[in-house]
């Protein structure tokens, strides 16, 4: 007959355990010590600073379009538009 309450102890016991767990202390990266920094990319006058690392650049993050059709256009022809061999 207890063992609902007892269960349902335990269970949020270790809900707690494992949300606390979770957290972190969020500080910044700092390198390793004895470990050679990272190599400077050719070309390049000086290191990327972290910031430039951790920060993706357009092509990897690209802006989305949602502009809506106003009116229908037709399509410029296409030399490439081929129809399949055969």
């Amino acid at each position: 007959m207890r063992t609902r309450p007892l269960t349902a102890a335990v269970l949020s016991a270790a809900a707690l355990a494992a949300t606390l767990g979770a957290c972190g202390s969020r500080e910044d990266l700092k390198p390793v010590v004895g470990q050679a920094p990272p190599v400077i990319p050719i070309g390049a006058t000086r290191a990327p600073t972290n910031e430039e690392l951790t920060t993706p650049d357009a092509q990897a993050k690209p802006a989305r379009s949602d502009e809506l059709l106003k009116r229908s256009e037709q399509r410029e022809p296409d030399d490439f538009d081929l129809p399949p061999p055969g």
